[in-house]
């Protein structure tokens, strides 16, 4: 059994939580020993794709045409599509109506969490769905020696003073509005945060808080991956303001660092993230200022060691191992359609 690992405009995505998702999906594949390729000019068994642009629908028509086991992986919903670039809420239902032709090609469904899930089956789609995490390589994630005092050399922070971080692209969605918000309230704490979108994508009251001049608040853009596990290490809270989300690899990402995390308390994080025992989760503004504020002056315990756990659960090579029983499948479900097309 061979797969077709197939990502449209890979490079467009590579900066994204879906391009780190996809280089999850290939040292899944690589840590279970599972045979794949990127090449669509190679034979394949099994067609697992990632986009859903008008090139990766035709390619997964055509690979059911020819009897291929498809398996779409459902990174995206009209939820976490709207509040994003410029005019996504706008054209947002008819995005939703787009992705629910995209993914019915598949055989089988893969979407990285419940809450992901049954958005996709309140909107009719008929298929079987699999809940599998986008994964963490936790050989990435180990202790950096002197994290703090790297950090804020690089940075050109004091190491004495108090530092909230966030990632994410440019969009409201992923709350960056509040985050500047809070920089304006809580003006003894350094905020800093980490990614970047072009400046012609987004809306323009996102590019006004991201233009906000405050002695407290820095966008330095986007930095590779190692930046931010040193800062997700070196912070003393990771924020993580969202609104929606299919999963939110950073989220993952802080797990693993074991950091001192808040997270907005949507139905997303439901299950996996609990308020007290492995982060904490507040709903609005004077939330995340109370939390941030309880968490700098020590008035509430460290969950790093629990967050872990989290991280743990989502380990690259049970990811892998999830991934081929989903293939397995695919091709069962294969075999039943091509034969009733047969018989019909």
């Amino acid at each position: 059994m061979k797969v077709l690992l197939y990502t449209e405009l890979q490079d467009t995505f590579s900066k994204s939580g879906l391009g780190r998702a996809i280089y999850h999906q290939e040292e899944a594949l690589n840590a279970v020993g599972q045979p794949y390729t990127l090449d669509k000019s190679e034979d394949f068994d099994v067609l697992h794709i990632n986009t859903y642009l008008p090139g990766s629908y035709f390619l997964a028509w055509k690979s059911r045409e020819e009897g291929k086991a498809v398996v779409y992986h459902a990174h995206s919903t009209e939820e976490d599509f709207r509040n994003s670039f410029l005019f996504s809420n706008q054209v947002a239902p008819l995005f939703k109506k787009w992705i629910t032709k995209a993914y019915e090609l598949g055989d089988v469904i893969v979407t990285p969490t419940p809450y992901s899930k049954r958005l996709l089956q309140g909107y009719g789609i008929d298929k079987e769905i699999y809940t599998i995490s986008n994964g963490i390589n936790l050989n990435d994630f180990q202790a950096i020696p002197y994290a703090r005092e790297e950090f804020c050399r690089k940075w050109d922070y004091d190491p004495s003073q108090k530092i909230v971080m966030g990632i994410g692209l440019y969009l409201e969605r992923k709350g960056i509005l509040d985050f500047v918000e809070l920089a304006r309230r809580m003006t003894d704490v350094q905020f800093i945060w980490f990614g970047y979108t072009k400046p012609n994508l987004i809306p323009q009251r996102v590019s006004d808080a991201i233009k906000t001049q405050l002695p407290n608040l820095r966008f330095p853009g986007y930095v590779p991956n190692a930046d931010i596990r040193l800062g997700l290490q070196a912070t003393d809270v990771y924020l993580f303001p969202t609104l929606e989300e299919t999963e939110g690899i950073p989220a993952v990402e802080a797990c693993a660092s074991k950091a001192r995390m808040i997270v907005r308390d949507i139905p997303v994080f439901e299950g996996w993230l609990e308020d007290g025992v492995n982060c904490y989760k507040a709903r609005d503004l004077d939330g995340f200022e109370a939390r941030i504020r309880q968490l700098l002056n020590g008035e509430v315990p460290d969950l790093g060691e629990a967050a872990y756990e989290v991280a743990v659960a989502r380990d690259i090579p049970k990811v892998g191992a999830a991934l081929q029983r989903v293939y397995e499948r695919a091709m069962e479900l294969r075999d039943r359609r091509v034969g009733a097309e047969s018989d019909a």
